[in-house]
């Protein structure tokens, strides 16, 4: 009851707060050509040293402003700095919105227009706005390289490196601190680890083309979970557009190794609704990767007579094909310029299908004659593999079906001039199942060598 009666205490003071004279103002930036939201904006307010930044949709709001008239002026990199009057009324929230244009610059006789890669420009007001050490990629930084999951986009990042598995990027480290010291989120939601015995995220599980902005925060905030040494990062989901859109992605390529064909695609599709108040987007990936290693390796060794041999071989073959499948849906509802509600949900399903096979030659020792010359070897040979015979096909081989869903609910609501309440829920899943998992070895001691 004690509880209680403080939470009702308090939201009664806040709704208060309707009664006094100051207003609100607030509203959205966004790109004037493609109309998309830009965060990370700078918005100034021309009343003492009042500033604030757009939020991951554009939005802003500046809290208990007096009635009267303002000028508001918004600055962005890679775009024309814009401003615009506004008059507040008390105990009203004045909405007022900006369409930035990218900027050029006129020399003398030449005209140069730079259109900036406009989704490298957000991530550069977001990274110079934020409060900590951050690093910001967004999704057009990533289209630049045949980066197939968020691992290998990562590794560009100043301060990280990647811990890899058959050629992806799996686990993160961040200022060479160990991934169980880290922690991933999505949209701000921490998501679990697949695997059962440690908290490593594995970052190969979702596909680049998901994901809108990738941040890495190298120290952490008030707001943020105190649970990573090293660093979070925290991988933003695409937000409803502010009009209808749609895109598609189709490529594919040849792994010379495995002669097999690779091949991605995905699709976006979003728009809003209902006089702009109702606003959804889904996404959707699928990627089949072949993978294949050959791999010899020995150790030498001198005897006491100066010979030369090999005490130890190793012969193995790498079959890996991986398929990722990821789906993703965001809704949004504004009942008014004060309260929205939001809604979005990611699944994420990768099988990793895995064949190996290894032969060792292992404690070989020389035979010799009676004048100390080598006329053979002696060792032992084990035979292994993880899913049976070569046939080239994928059903034998050993699969690893790894899975990570997040599902989240949150609402932003102007309760009065001086009080704004954000909340939110979520829920996420992920775990590893590997069907009839096997492993064969032969081995044989005593085994007669020779040279050929």
């Amino acid at each position: 009851m004690k509880k209680l009666f403080f939470l009702l205490t308090f939201l009664f003071i806040g709704l208060s707060g309707f009664a006094q004279k100051n207003g609100v103002i607030s509203g959205k930036i966004t790109d004037l050509d493609g109309n998309f939201s830009l965060p990370g904006a700078t918005i100034r307010l021309n009343i003492g040293n009042k500033y604030t930044v757009s939020d991951q949709i554009g939005d802003f709001e500046f809290l208990n402003v007096p009635a009267g008239n303002y000028k508001i002026e918004v600055l962005y990199i890679g775009y024309q700095t814009v401003s615009q009057d506004v008059t507040v009324e008390e105990g009203k929230n004045a909405a007022v919105n900006f369409k930035l244009s990218s900027g050029s610059e006129n020399l003398s006789e030449v005209v140069v227009i730079g259109d900036r890669l406009k989704g490298q420009a957000k991530a550069l007001n977001q990274q110079k706005n934020n409060r900590n050490i951050t690093n910001v990629i967004s999704s057009d930084q990533v289209g630049r390289f045949p980066d197939s999951n968020i691992g290998d986009a990562l590794k560009r990042v100043p301060g990280i490196t990647m811990q890899n598995d058959q050629g992806e990027a799996r686990n993160i480290i961040v200022r060479g601190l160990a991934p169980t010291l880290n922690s991933v989120t999505i949209n701000g939601d921490r998501i679990p680890s697949a695997e059962g015995d440690n908290r490593n995220v594995q970052m190969d599980l979702i596909p680049s083309d998901m994901i809108s902005t990738i941040e890495v925060n190298k120290t952490l905030t008030p707001d943020m979970d105190a649970d990573a040494i090293g660093g979070s990062v925290n991988l933003i989901t695409r937000a409803t557009p502010n009009g209808e859109r749609i895109s598609a992605t189709l490529s594919g390529g040849y792994n010379p190794i495995r002669e097999k064909a690779l091949y991605t695609g995905g699709f976006v599709y979003g728009n809003r609704y209902l006089g702009n108040k109702f606003g959804m987007v889904f996404s959707g990936s699928y990627n089949n990767n072949d993978y294949g290693s050959d791999n010899v390796e020995a150790a030498w060794v001198k005897d006491d007579f100066g010979n030369v041999y090999i005490e130890e071989s190793d012969i193995r073959k790498y079959d890996v094909q991986r398929i990722r499948r990821s789906a993703s849906l965001a809704f949004d509802y504004k009942f008014n310029n004060n309260n929205t509600i939001f809604a979005s949900a990611i699944y994420n399903w990768r099988d990793d299908r895995e064949n190996r096979f290894k032969t060792s030659y292992t404690d070989i020792e020389a035979n010799y004659d009676a004048n100390d010359a080598i006329i053979g070897y002696t060792g032992t040979v084990v035979r292994e593999t993880k899913g049976g015979i070569d046939n080239k096909r994928n059903k034998n081989r050993r699969l690893e079906d790894q899975r990570v869903q997040n599902y989240s609910l949150r609402g932003e609501h102007l309760l009065s001039s001086k009080l704004d309440l954000d909340w939110s829920m979520n829920y996420a899943t992920a775990r590893e199942y590997r069907p009839s998992e096997r492993y064969i070895e032969f081995e044989q001691e005593g085994v007669d060598m020779f040279e050929d």
